[in-house]
C-alpha cells in the first residue's frame, strides 16, 4: 500500500517536472522567436533607413550636378551672349544719337549690365567652387555679404574659425540648406535684419540663424514640409536626414531663430 502511494507520488512529481520542463521549453522557444522577430524587424527597419538615405543622397547629388550644369550653361552660354551683346553696344557712339535715342541707349546699356551682373551672381550661387576652394565659413560670409550689399537685408555673420572641413559633400549640404533658409526669410518673413553664427559644441557644429521677421514654428515646419508648396522645406529635411542632424524652428515675439545641430563624426 505504502509502496503504491510512493510510486503514485513519484509519478506525479515526474509528471509535474515534465510539465514544468515543457512549459519552460515553450517559454524559451517563444522568447527566442520574439527576439528573432524583433531582430528581423530591426534589420528591415535598418535596411529601409539605409535605402531611404541612399535615395536621399542620390537625389541630393543629382540636384548638385544639375546646379553645376545650369551654372556652367549660364556662365559659358548665356554669359557669352550677353558679353557679345555688350560688345556691340560699345560700337555705338552716344554722341551721334539724338536725346531720345541716347536715353534709350543708356537704359538698354544699364539693363544689359544688370543682366550680366545677375547671371554672374546666379551662376556663382549655383556653383560650389567658392565653398570647395575657401571652405564653408567663407562661402557663407560671401553669400550673406552679397545679400547685404543688394539692400535686401542687413546681414551679419559670426562663424566659428575653429571649424574645418571634414567632408566636402556635407559642407555643400549645409551651405545649400542655409541658402534655402535665407531665401525663405527673404521671400516670406519680411525681415530687415538677419544674423548667422556657428559654434563647435560637444562634437556638433551648431548653426543659429536669427531674424526679426515673421517666424516659423517647429509645428508649422513639420506640416509645411509635406505640402506640395513646401518643396524647399522638404529639401532641407532631406539634407538634415542625410547629415544625421537636427533642426529646430522657434517663432517668438522677441525674435525668430532656426537652430541646426550637425554631428562632426558623420
Amino acid at each position: 500500500m505504502f509502496q503504491e502511494n510512493g510510486e503514485i507520488k513519484l509519478i506525479i512529481i515526474i509528471g509535474i517536472m515534465v510539465m514544468l520542463i515543457l512549459a519552460v521549453s515553450f517559454l524559451l522557444v517563444f522568447i527566442i522567436n520574439q527576439q528573432k522577430k524583433l531582430q528581423y524587424q530591426q534589420q528591415i527597419q535598418l535596411m529601409n533607413e539605409q535605402q531611404q538615405n541612399q535615395l536621399i543622397e542620390a537625389a541630393v547629388r543629382s540636384e548638385e550636378l544639375e546646379r553645376h550644369r545650369i551654372a556652367e550653361a549660364l556662365h559659358d552660354e548665356v554669359g557669352a551672349i550677353l558679353s557679345s551683346s555688350k560688345l556691340h553696344f560699345t560700337g555705338i557712339r552716344p554722341e551721334q544719337l539724338g536725346e531720345k535715342e541716347k536715353a534709350v541707349y543708356e537704359k538698354g546699356k544699364m539693363l544689359l549690365d544688370e543682366a550680366i551682373h545677375q547671371v554672374r551672381g546666379i551662376s556663382h550661387n549655383l556653383h560650389s567652387n567658392i565653398l570647395k576652394e575657401f571652405g564653408l565659413n567663407e562661402a557663407i560670409r560671401h553669400f550673406l555679404d552679397k545679400i547685404g550689399k543688394d539692400g535686401l537685408l542687413k546681414t551679419s555673420t559670426a562663424m566659428d574659425p575653429a571649424y574645418t572641413t571634414l567632408n566636402t559633400e556635407n559642407d555643400i549640404s549645409i551651405y545649400r540648406m542655409l541658402q534655402e533658409l535665407v531665401n525663405n526669410v527673404i521671400k516670406h518673413a519680411g525681415a530687415t535684419e538677419l544674423s548667422l553664427s556657428s559654434a563647435l559644441e560637444g562634437g556638433f557644429l551648431t548653426i543659429n540663424l536669427v531674424h526679426d521677421g515673421r517666424g516659423l514654428s517647429q509645428e508649422r515646419f513639420e506640416k509645411l514640409r509635406f505640402n506640395k508648396e513646401g518643396l524647399g522645406l522638404k529639401n532641407i529635411q532631406n539634407r538634415i536626414i542625410l547629415l544625421k542632424g537636427r533642426i529646430h524652428f522657434l517663432a517668438d515675439q522677441g525674435g525668430n531663430s532656426i537652430k541646426i545641430d550637425i554631428p562632426l563624426n558623420n
